[in-house]
C-alpha cells in the first residue's frame, strides 16, 4: 500500500523534512537562549541603574575591558572636561531617529588619566558630512561627572565599519584604545553615557537609559519553531496517507474497469 515512498519523489520529501525537523528545534532553542539572555541582561541593567553610583577607577583601568556585571552601573569621576581634544560620532540617532552625531569629550581626573564621556547627542543641521557640528561646550574648570558605564565599541559588537580615512575630529566607534593612542595618555577602559551634570540648553541630548522592562518576542519565536517542528511529521503523514488513499481509489476504479461487462 505505501510502496510509493520508495519512489524519488517521496524519497526526496522525506528526506527534507528529516532535515526541517532538527533545524526547526534547533532554531527554537536559539530562540530561547536570546530570550534567557535577554532577560539575563535587563536584570543587569535594573540592578546597575538602582545601584548607588561608585568611583569610576573602582570598576576599570586603563587598557581594561568593561565587564558584563558592571554594564550601565553608575559611576562618578572628578576633573575637567578637555574639549580640545572632542570628538564626535558619526551617524548616531535621538529618540526621535533624527541623524546627528555624539559628542566625545575627554574627561582629565585629577591623577592625570582620561575617562571618555559621550556627553549625547547634536543634530546635524543639514551640514555636509565633513563639517565639525557646532556643540555647546560644558561645564569648565572642576567638575564631579556622573554617568553610565559602557563597554569600548567594536566592529563585531556593533556591525559599524570603523572607517578610515574620516573628516578631522570624527570617528564611527568609541573604543577607547584607539583613543589612547590618539590622546597619548592612559585612557580608562570604555566609557560613560553622562547623566549628570545636565547641560543648559536642549543639546547635547542626554542619551536615555536602556529600556530593561521589553524582553521581546524570542519566547514566541522559540514556541513557533517548535510547533513547527511537531507540525511538519503531522503534515508528512497526512500527505502520505492521502497518496495511499488516492492510489488504493484509481486502483479500485481501474479493476473495476476492467471486470465490468463489455458493451454489447
Amino acid at each position: 500500500m505505501y510502496r510509493f515512498l520508495l519512489s524519488r519523489q517521496w524519497v526526496i520529501l522525506t528526506l527534507v523534512v528529516l532535515a526541517l525537523i532538527p533545524t526547526m528545534i534547533e532554531l527554537g532553542f536559539w530562540q530561547l537562549h536570546r530570550h534567557e539572555r535577554r532577560v539575563a541582561l535587563n536584570n543587569v541593567i535594573a540592578e546597575s541603574l538602582a545601584a548607588e553610583p561608585v568611583p569610576v577607577e573602582s570598576l576599570t583601568s586603563p587598557g581594561a575591558e568593561v565587564k558584563d556585571a558592571d554594564l550601565y552601573r553608575r559611576v562618578t569621576a572628578q576633573g575637567r572636561f578637555d574639549t580640545a581634544q572632542e570628538v564626535v560620532v558619526r551617524r548616531r540617532t535621538n529618540a526621535d531617529d533624527e541623524v546627528g552625531y555624539h559628542v566625545l569629550t575627554p574627561f582629565v581626573l585629577d591623577d592625570g588619566k582620561v575617562l571618555l564621556v559621550n556627553r549625547g547627542w547634536v543634530p546635524s543641521d543639514g551640514l555636509s558630512q565633513t563639517a565639525f557640528p557646532k556643540i555647546p561646550a560644558p561645564p569648565q574648570g572642576e567638575v564631579t561627572v556622573t554617568g553610565r558605564l559602557m563597554p569600548d565599541q567594536t566592529t563585531a559588537e556593533s556591525g559599524i565599519k570603523n572607517v578610515q580615512g574620516l573628516p578631522d575630529r570624527q570617528i564611527m566607534l568609541i573604543n577607547s584604545g584607539q583613543e589612547a593612542e590618539r590622546l597619548g595618555k592612559q585612557v580608562l577602559g570604555g566609557y560613560i553615557e553622562l547623566t549628570a551634570p545636565e547641560p543648559k540648553g536642549d543639546t547635547p541630548e542626554l542619551i536615555p537609559a536602556p529600556d530593561h522592562d521589553s524582553i521581546g518576542n524570542h519566547m514566541a519565536y522559540a514556541i513557533q519553531w517548535w510547533l513547527f517542528s511537531a507540525g511538519v511529521p503531522v503534515g508528512w503523514v497526512i500527505l502520505a496517507r492521502r497518496e495511499s488513499r488516492d492510489r488504493a481509489q484509481a486502483a479500485s476504479e481501474a479493476q473495476q474497469e476492467e471486470t465490468a461487462p463489455a458493451p454489447v
